[in-house]
């Protein structure tokens, strides 16, 4: 017994999508229908040949066309008469030559599936439309009546639908459902569902004392209503949506969108209606003045994987994020796996290759690199909180206060200037030049260092001014920038850029580039060939500067540009500086600007002017320059200036986000077998899957609100299916159509199909409300019922198609964590944030590079946020997300793998984690549980399992107590070693032996199968 409590993670772990005894081979006395008993037979063994791929049919026969499979002429089907049939024939010949599914197809039918198709051409072959692509039908049931319930329209209407159509199933079936489940089951199935963290022991007492009739309702909306349900909901969410901390190709380099991640969660917790959601995610920005969460929501489009790989062709990789773009979108909101038609038609749905390419044209409009660098994906925006919001508005009050005082400060100032100008034409040949550093040693600037900035010392590498130089190498496209500056240079009109760079005569680069930042980048002047593909022309311009020949290697040589050549105008406000280079290997030192000190020499002359002659021009420039120059002036613009810097530095404290922009639409052409490089295809505009219908636009091209709107249209029979069925399977470990990724050909009949489109029509009904539809189906008596099979249930519906009884699995990975802390007392629960990082070892990103990285454990509050919070690896996931099966979210994820290893029971054993929630569990255990053992062990087991143990299980862990007291109590320094885990303070007023040796009992707890199970 004690072996099973320490390592018994029975997870419970749920099979391939295979059909249960209720939709296996029917009796021979019910009727088939095509979709429910013949469709999934066709699409699996024989639609790869004879399907919708119509490119690739063998022998001109399409079995999923009734018309062609019946046609007479043909004889492959011949309804009625299966013994006239070709198709029987083959299927039951035993020649390899012309059996069918051939040999080499690794297809072969069983017999009981031959024995299906043989009696539905029998019953005379009648085909059906495939259901998920049908108008949604309304169920009526008797008895059902609003008026009757007494209560909320619709609600309870809908969930009497759930339990008689799935009553009058299971009497059909002559199987019996389970009980009800008790009540502490029920807190602890509704608390995991809805919050995704167990009941307190004072939550689960507090309903078994509630008497009410209301109770169990009044818990559901209690916990509908708790912010932990956006918290719990958006777990699933990012699934499906790929969200992630970092770009996914190459380096996988961090990249910033938590705020995107708040949305959802707030977005559920406000009930968001789910068409309102679709629509802010797919063309948020695209809405009349869009709000900031709309912009935000809209960041949805650009959640795939990106890569900042020298060297990568940017028109290849454009093509990846449209295809994993179209991928996502129809799986996400239509349960459609259109992916299969990037490179031919869909081979068991009637998905073309142009639908696939037309439904990517949507998404043309938007901004996007193929290739992107330094950590940044434009466009990006700082999203602040209202905290955040409060404090630059008052600082904004301050800023206008200030520059309410520059218009008497002038008057007063012009009245002086006739003084001024007499003493200054004294000093008006006095004009110099002055270099001035930006980079030497170090960045002098206060401003935001990116990509890898490698100072060397004079001992290992040329340099030219200091102790250092830069060190830059790369077989690609390589820079190393600094932007962001708090106190931008103002650039005249005379302003010159420097910077010294030495090249190495064995390993020069192609290429090399300076590039200048006043808000954005287009400031360049390049030098060598063609391979740096940041904003490439053919000619020169104002702002595409070309320089000619590389400068000569192995020695120092001074870069120049001028503000004119690379297109920086008189009062641009430079704020940012790069250092580009193609391949090779490159030093650079002493950077910056050449300034002039003095009267301008525009500014000179004017002044020599007899003022009654100057021109307005020349009034102005000496008007300007003097006004700058004073000192009262110039006080007065640099508090402005030191606000908006610190006003500016607050907003940067927010986070920032990728969003969608919307420009002029690139060309889409269908490629042929997805070849990105082949021009030739089809030009296509966007357009929805033809086979569903088309968008009635007239001679305007539709938009991605265009698509977001027939996506929630009432007549489209995918996008409420879909959802429903999903918080169906949240519900109950698996959907009314157990394959929730994929409603086509190659997924599953629903097993209440009539129910299915009973709940998305009144999901729309409703507004599309998510709550509401989650208040129903957990209302039901389906719902309540015990996951514990009789063992008729195990024989006749082991994968529990029906529902005769709830099902009972592991909780997501982020829920096991989430409990763990909960129970302990550690969790923190402060909703939305930048992720965080649990615990890790030294050395834990060694292997990361592009750029090298070291990961840094978060101390104090972040350690003990939610598992929804860490931060988010594409690919080098959390080692304890992975051990209990959370995606990697490279792509769109509907349903998680459920598996049972000992990894599992390794980790909650001995990650830091859970060792330190053990602990502080154990503090409790010793504080609040009572005066004797036994008292602390039922006070530990309620408050992690909900319930008093069992006398097999009690005496096991009470041995295991005072075993591990005995030990400690003789080994002190093994128990100070045990209880030093984690952050979290060690109580110093505890026996640190006891305290060790309940930490070993609560590690054993939170390692219960009971505890991470969902019953």
């Amino acid at each position: 017994m004690l072996r099973r409590l320490i390592a018994g993670l029975c997870v419970l772990v749920v099979p391939g999508i295979v059909c249960g005894a209720a939709d296996g081979p029917p009796d021979s006395d019910r009727p088939l229908r095509f979709n429910r008993d013949i469709r999934s037979i066709l699409s699996d063994k024989c639609f790869a040949c004879h399907g919708p791929d119509a490119k690739t049919v063998e022998g001109g026969l399409r079995l999923d066309l009734a018309g062609q499979a019946t046609d007479s002429s043909v004889g492959a089907i011949v309804p009625g008469k299966p013994d006239e049939s070709e198709v029987v024939r083959r299927i039951r010949s035993s020649d390899p030559d012309e059996v069918m599914p051939p040999p080499h197809s690794h297809k072969e039918l069983t017999e009981k599936e031959r024995e299906v198709i043989t009696r539905w051409i029998a019953q005379g072959a009648s085909y059906e439309k495939h259901w998920a692509y049908e108008p949604m039908r309304g169920v009526a049931m008797p008895g059902v009546d609003d008026a009757a319930t007494g209560g909320s329209p619709g609600k309870v209407a809908i969930t009497q639908v759930i339990d008689q159509t799935i009553t009058k199933r299971l009497a059909a079936e002559n199987i019996q459902p389970t009980d009800q489940a008790d009540a502490v089951t029920l807190i602890r199935r509704l608390s995991l569902d809805l919050t995704g963290i167990p009941p307190t022991a004072q939550e689960v007492q507090a309903f078994l004392d509630d008497d009410s009739e209301d109770a169990y309702s009044n818990l559901v909306d209690r916990l509908l209503n708790s912010p932990r349900f956006g918290e719990r909901m958006a777990t699933y969410w990012l699934d499906l949506v790929r969200y992630a901390d970092t770009v996914g190709y190459h380096g996988d380099q961090n990249v910033s969108q938590s705020p995107y991640r708040d949305y959802v969660i707030n977005a559920f917790n406000q009930n968001m209606p789910y068409d309102q959601f679709v629509r802010e995610q797919l063309a948020g920005d695209l809405l009349p003045e869009p709000t900031l969460d709309q912009q935000v929501a809209s960041g949805y489009n650009r959640l795939n994987q990106t890569t900042e790989e020298g060297g990568s062709q940017a028109k290849e990789y454009l093509a990846i994020y449209f295809a994993d773009r179209v991928r996502n979108v129809s799986q996400v909101f239509m349960g459609a796996t259109m992916g299969c038609a990037q490179c031919h038609d869909h081979k068991y749905d009637p998905y073309t290759t142009k639908d696939f390419y037309s439904l990517g044209a949507f998404f043309a409009d938007l901004d996007e690199r193929g290739v992107y660098g330094a950590r940044s994906r434009p466009p990006m925006i700082r999203v602040p909180d209202q905290d955040l919001l409060n404090q630059l508005a008052a600082m904004d009050q301050e800023i206008a206060k200030l520059k309410e005082s520059i218009g008497p400060l002038r008057e007063k100032l012009i009245a002086n200037q006739d003084q001024w100008e007499t003493s200054a034409i004294k000093d008006i040949d006095k004009r110099t030049e002055v270099e001035k550093a930006w980079v030497d040693d170090e960045l002098v600037l206060d401003a935001n260092k990116s990509g890898e900035w490698k100072f060397v010392e004079k001992s290992k590498a040329p340099v030219h001014s200091g102790e250092k130089s830069r060190q830059q190498q790369s077989d690609g496209l390589v820079q190393h920038f600094f932007d962001g500056a708090k106190q931008p240079f103002t650039v005249a009109s005379d302003t010159r850029f420097y910077a010294w760079v030495h090249l190495d005569p064995k390993n020069p680069p192609r290429a090399i580039m300076l590039q200048f930042n006043d808000g954005d980048w287009p400031h360049r002047k390049i030098w060598g060939s063609d391979d740096i593909a940041y904003g490439l022309q053919e000619k020169s311009y104002a702002g595409y500067q070309r320089a000619g020949q590389l400068p000569e290697t192995d020695r120092w040589v001074r870069l120049e540009a001028t503000a004119k050549e690379v297109g920086l105008a008189e009062g641009a406000k430079l704020q940012g500086m790069a250092f580009t280079q193609f391949g090779g290997l490159v030093h650079w030192d002493d950077s910056g600007v050449i300034d002039s000190d003095g009267i301008p020499a525009d500014v000179a002359a004017a002044m020599q002017v007899p003022k009654t002659d100057r021109t307005q021009p020349q009034q102005q420039s000496v008007r300007q320059y003097y006004l700058a120059q004073a000192d009262e002036m110039n006080s007065l613009n640099q508090s402005i200036s030191d606000k908006q810097a610190a006003r500016e530095k607050l907003f940067e404290s927010a986070p920032e986000t990728v969003v969608s922009k919307s420009v002029q639409p690139r060309t889409i052409r269908v490629l042929a077998r997805g070849n990105w490089m082949d021009d030739s295809g089809e030009i296509v505009g966007p357009a929805v899957p033809s086979f569903l219908g088309e968008l009635d636009l007239g001679e305007r091209r539709p938009t991605r609100l265009d698509l977001a709107e027939w996506l929630c249209r009432e007549d489209n029979p995918l996008t409420a299916r879909t959802m429903v069925n999903r918080l169906w399977s949240l519900l109950f470990g698996r959907g009314i159509c157990a394959s929730v990724d994929d409603f086509g050909g190659q997924g599953t009949y629903p097993s209440y199909p009539e129910l299915l489109d009973a709940l998305a029509i009144e999901f729309i009904e409703s507004g599309w409300d998510i709550k509401k539809m989650m208040h129903t189906i957990v209302m039901s008596q389906a719902y309540q019922r015990s996951s514990t099979p009789t063992a008729e249930l195990k024989e006749r519906d082991p994968y529990n198609d029906l529902f005769a009884r709830q099902g009972r699995f592991t909780v997501d990975a982020e829920v096991v964590r989430d409990g763990a802390l909960s129970i302990s007392g550690l969790l923190v629960e402060n909703v939305g944030g930048p992720s965080v990082h649990p615990y890790q070892p030294p050395g834990y990103y060694a292997q990361l590079n592009f750029p090298r990285r070291t990961y840094a454990a978060d101390s104090g509050q972040n350690q003990y946020r939610r598992g929804l919070y860490t931060h988010w690896q594409r690919t080098f996931l959390h080692p304890m997300l992975k051990a209990f099966d959370a995606p990697s979210r490279e792509e769109c994820t509907a349903k998680r793998a459920r598996s049972n290893t000992p990894l599992q029971a390794l980790v909650l054993l001995n990650d830091p984690t859970f060792v330190e929630a053990a602990r502080v569990f154990a503090e409790r255990i010793m504080r609040e549980g009572g005066d004797n053992d036994d008292q602390r062990l039922d006070w530990a087991y309620r408050n992690a399992v909900s319930r008093s143990p069992d006398d097999s299980v009690r005496q096991p862990l009470l041995d295991l107590y005072h075993q591990h007291l005995t030990h400690y109590q003789a080994n002190e320094d093994d128990a100070k070693q045990l209880i030093a885990h984690g952050g979290a303070a060690v109580a110093k007023d505890l026996d640190a032996a006891q305290l060790a040796a309940w930490t070993s009992v609560a590690r054993v707890i939170l390692n219960l199968h009971e505890t991470i199970t969902r019953y």
